[in-house]
C-alpha cells in the first residue's frame, strides 16, 4: 500500500471515531464469548490498536478482539483454568504474549510468506466450523438460559433450544431485536453503528424495565496496569494454540490488507503488518489483554468513512481509553444483548454453499475441508487441533499430486519423445522413470529419447539425480537419452549431476509429429 504513514488528517480522526463507535461494545462481547471479564475486552480494544499502528502497513485494518481469534482463546485457556478467574486472566495475557512473540518472529525475519501455507479450503472450513460453534455458545446466553447442563458448545445449545420452559422471554426479545437492530443496520449502510444502537438499547431496556435477566455487572474503571506477571510454567501447553492463533488470526488480516491493497492498486507488505501485529499483541499481553488480530468489518467502517493513514487505528484506540474511566456505564448490559452483537457478527461466516461447491472442484480438497469442519466441532472448543490437522492433510495432498507428475509420450521414427509436467523431486522422479521403462519393455524400435523439460515447474537435486538414473538405466537397454527444452531454472543443476554427457542437451526439441497421448 502507499506509504502514506505521513500526512494524518481530520479524515482519519472521524474514521477513529467510527470504528472505536464499533470496537468498544464488540470488544466486551469478545471479551464474554473468550470466557473473560468485560475490561478484559476494553483493555484488548484500547491499547493494542495504538501499538499495531506505529508499523501498519495497511491505512485501513483495523486491530482488536476478533470472533475466531476469541474462540481459539477460550478453547486454549479451559482445560487450564476456570473461566473469568484471576488465573484465567492471567494465562490470557500470556497467550497474547506467545502470539505477539511468533508474530513479531515472522515480521522480523521476513517470513511473512507463511501465511499462506494455510489453504483456502482449510481456512474456509475452519471459520465456517468456528462461525457454527460460536452460534453454538451464544444460544443460552441469547435464549436467557442458566441451568444448562455440563457439556460440549453444541450439547448445550441442543439443550437450550431443546427446553423452551427455561428461556427468558425478555432475554430473548431483547436478543432477537439485537440481531434485527445489527443486521438491519449494516444493510442500511456499514456507516450505521448498529452495534452502538443495539447497545445503547439494550442498556436502556435493562434500567427502565428492571431487567432481570443476566447483565454485565460491574466493570472496574481507570486505565489498564502494566504488568509482566506472566504464569510462566502455563507456556508448554500454550505453544501450540499460541502459533495456530498467530498464523489463522492473521489470516483475516492478511486478505483485508490483501483486498484493499487490490482496490487501491497499491502494494502492501505482510512482514511489516506481522510486525504490527505482534507488537499489538505484546501490548495487549502487559496490559491485562487477551489475543488480538485484524477486524473485516471494523476495516470496512474505516476505509468507508474515510480512512487516509494508519494512524486512524491509533485513534479508535485512544477513544477506548478515553472510554475506561467511563466504563461503568456497561454495567446493566444485557448478557443477552452481547450474545446477539456476536450471533450476528459471525453468520455471514458460514460458508456452507462455497464448502458444497468444493466437491465438484476438488475432491481431494474438500475432504480436507470437510474433515477440518467436523474436527472442529468434534474437538470444541480445542479448535486449534482441527486447524493443524487441517494444515497436515492440505500439504499431504499437495505432496500426493505432486508425486504423480503427468507424462506424455509419443513415437516420431526411431525417437521417443517423453513430456513431464509438473514438479521433479524425490517423491516424483520415478514416475518419469517407470513409465520410460514401461513404453521401453513393450516397444523395442525406438532408440533414441527425446526428454522434454520445458513443462517442469521446478527440478530439484532428487530429481535430478533421477535422471541421471534413468540416463543410465537406459543406456543398459542400448538406447540414447537427449534434454531437451531445459528450463533456465534447471541448467545449473542438471550441468552439475549430468554434466551435459547428453547429446543436444539444452537444445529446443522438435514439434511433435503427432498427437501427444498420455503414457
Amino acid at each position: 500500500m502507499r506509504d502514506r504513514a505521513e500526512g494524518f488528517s481530520i479524515q482519519d480522526v472521524l474514521a477513529g471515531a467510527s470504528v472505536a463507535l464499533v470496537l468498544i461494545p464488540q470488544s466486551v462481547a469478545y471479551a464474554e464469548l473468550a470466557g473473560l471479564p468485560a475490561q478484559v475486552g476494553l483493555y484488548a480494544g484500547a491499547v493494542p490498536p495504538i501499538a499495531a499502528a506505529f508499523f501498519a502497513s495497511s491505512p485501513y485494518l483495523q486491530t482488536g478482539p476478533g470472533a475466531p481469534t476469541a474462540l481459539l482463546t477460550l478453547g486454549a485457556l479451559v482445560p487450564l483454568a476456570a473461566r473469568g478467574t484471576p488465573d484465567y486472566i492471567a494465562l490470557a495475557a500470556l497467550l497474547a504474549l506467545i502470539v505477539g512473540v511468533v508474530r513479531l518472529l515472522v515480521g522480523v525475519l521476513k517470513a511473512g510468506g507463511i501465511a499462506f501455507l494455510l489453504s483456502q479450503p482449510v481456512l474456509m472450513a475452519f471459520t465456517t466450523g468456528a462461525a457454527v460453534l460460536i452460534v453454538a455458545s451464544q444460544i443460552p446466553g441469547a435464549l436467557g438460559v442458566t441451568g444448562a447442563p455440563a457439556g460440549g458448545v453444541l450439547a448445550q445449545a441442543a439443550w437450550a433450544v431443546g427446553h423452551p420452559g427455561a428461556w427468558e422471554i425478555s432475554s430473548l426479545v431483547l436478543a432477537a431485536g439485537t440481531v434485527v437492530v445489527v443486521l438491519g443496520a449494516r444493510r442500511i449502510h456499514p456507516l450505521v453503528p448498529g452495534i452502538l444502537l443495539a447497545a445503547a438499547v439494550g442498556i436502556g431496556w435493562s434500567v427502565l424495565s428492571g431487567y432481570a435477566g443476566p447483565v454485565v455487572g460491574e466493570v472496574p474503571r481507570g486505565l489498564p496496569h502494566l504488568s509482566l506477571a506472566f504464569p510462566w510454567r502455563a507456556v508448554p501447553a500454550l505453544v501450540v494454540p499460541g502459533v495456530v492463533i498467530a498464523l489463522v488470526g492473521f489470516a483475516e488480516a492478511t486478505s483485508i490488507a490483501r483486498t484493499f491493497a487490490a482496490q487501491d492498486r497499491a502494494p502492501w507488505d505482510p512482514d511489516r503488518e506481522f510486525v504490527g501485529q505482534g507488537l499489538a499483541n505484546v501490548a495487549s499481553a502487559v496490559t491485562g489483554g487477551f489475543p488480538v488480530g485484524g477486524s473485516f468489518g471494523r476495516s470496512t467502517v474505516a476505509r468507508l468513512s474515510g480512512a487516509r493513514t494508519r494512524w486512524s487505528g491509533a485513534v479508535a484506540g485512544v477513544l477506548g481509553l478515553a472510554f475506561l474511566p467511563f466504563a461503568w456505564v456497561l454495567a446493566p448490559l444485557p448478557r443477552a444483548v452481547l450474545a446477539a452483537i456476536v450471533i450476528a457478527a459471525v453468520s455471514s461466516l458460514v460458508k456452507v454453499r462455497p464448502l458444497l461447491k468444493l466437491w465438484h472442484q476438488s475432491r481431494p480438497q474438500a475432504l480436507v475441508a470437510y474433515t477440518t469442519v467436523a474436527l472442529a466441532l468434534l474437538l470444541a472448543p480445542r479448535i486449534d487441533q482441527a486447524v493443524l490437522v487441517g494444515v497436515v492433510l492440505s500439504l499431504s495432498v499437495h505432496a500426493w499430486r505432486e508425486m504423480k507428475p503427468r507424462v506424455e509420450t509419443w513415437t516420431a521414427g526411431d525417437t521417443l519423445h517423453v513430456r513431464p509436467e509438473g514438479v521433479l523431486w524425490f517423491g516424483s522422479a520415478h514416475v518419469v522413470e517407470h513409465a520410460l521403462m514401461d513404453i521401453l519393455g513393450k516397444d523395442d524400435r525406438p532408440t533414441r529419447v527425446a526428454l522434454h523439460l520445458g513443462a517442469l515447474g521446478r527440478i530439484d537435486l532428487s530429481g535430478a539425480l533421477g535422471l541421471q538414473q534413468l540416463v543410465d538405466t537406459a543406456k543398459l537397454a542400448g538406447v540414447t537419452v537427449e534434454f531437451v527444452d531445459v528450463p533456465a531454472h534447471a541448467e545449473r543443476i542438471l550441468k552439475s549431476v549430468l554434466g551435459w554427457e547428453c547429446p543436444g542437451a539444452g537444445a529446443p526439441g522438435p514439434p511433435p509429429t503427432a498427437p501427444p497421448a498420455p503414457s
